[in-house]
């Protein structure tokens, strides 16, 4: 019984941010993140421009919270919004920049559309991207066209910290596919090694010391062997 609930919860949150990033087009939504609290859900919608989420007033929040309410059976969902740092570096904003390119300039400047997004990607520090746009581009047989640059891993454990998306431009000649994948800077390579730097002591330098501290006892030794030899001649 404990288990069937699980699942019932993971499929509802599966259902909530599909139907979040069906609903929030346009806005360079990254992805959705469903936290538990006391008070009740909180949904935390990840954007790269959260003002178009808010809306006037927060009408567009505020209409969101109750098509949620009513259709998923929440009693009380907060809804946050977080702006992601660096756009750049995320699959599903930069796949949702090309279909919007796509969907206004149209098929034919698909080439200087995946140029310029793969230069911004690059230089905001990604490892290396990938891209794959597929369909009837730029005549009426299908194709497919990549995009590379950088270093990209596609096998191993490497590949599993590689972000990937998937989106469908619409346009009259046919719907074109769009696949991305982004190496994050942050991911460590089995091959990276760090050299460690070590502090060098010279021997001379310690010998130069030891032999300076010997001097200085050299002469108290000296100075007692002359008083002994006064007290001697004293007592004569």
């Amino acid at each position: 019984m404990i288990e069937r609930k699980f699942v019932a919860q993971k499929i509802k949150e599966f259902q909530i941010e599909e139907y979040i990033t069906q609903s929030l087009e346009n806005v360079g939504h990254s992805h959705t993140k469903m936290v538990k609290t006391p008070l009740g859900e909180k949904i935390i919608i990840f954007s790269s421009r959260p003002g178009l989420i808010v809306g006037r007033k927060g009408q567009n929040i505020k209409q969101l919270t109750r098509t949620l309410r009513k259709r998923f059976d929440l009693e009380n969902p907060q809804i946050e919004i977080s702006e992601v740092e660096n756009p750049n570096l995320n699959a599903n904003i930069v796949a949702e920049k090309i279909v919007d390119a796509l969907e206004k300039f149209g098929s034919e400047k698909f080439k200087s559309i995946g140029h310029k997004i793969m230069t911004d990607v690059m230089r905001a520090g990604a490892l290396g991207i990938e891209i794959i746009i597929s369909g009837k581009v730029p005549s009426a047989r299908a194709k497919s066209w990549r995009f590379y640059s950088g270093y990209l891993k596609k096998c191993g454990d490497v590949a599993t910290g590689v972000r990937k998306s998937n989106k469908q431009a619409q346009l009259k000649t046919g719907i074109i596919g769009v696949k991305v994948s982004i190496m994050p800077p942050d991911i460590k390579l089995p091959d990276d090694i760090e050299l460690i730097e070590t502090k060098e002591v010279k021997a001379e330098e310690v010998k130069t010391e030891q032999k300076e501290e010997q001097k200085k006892e050299k002469p108290k030794r000296r100075r007692k062997k002359k008083d002994e030899s006064e007290r001697t001649q004293s007592n004569e």
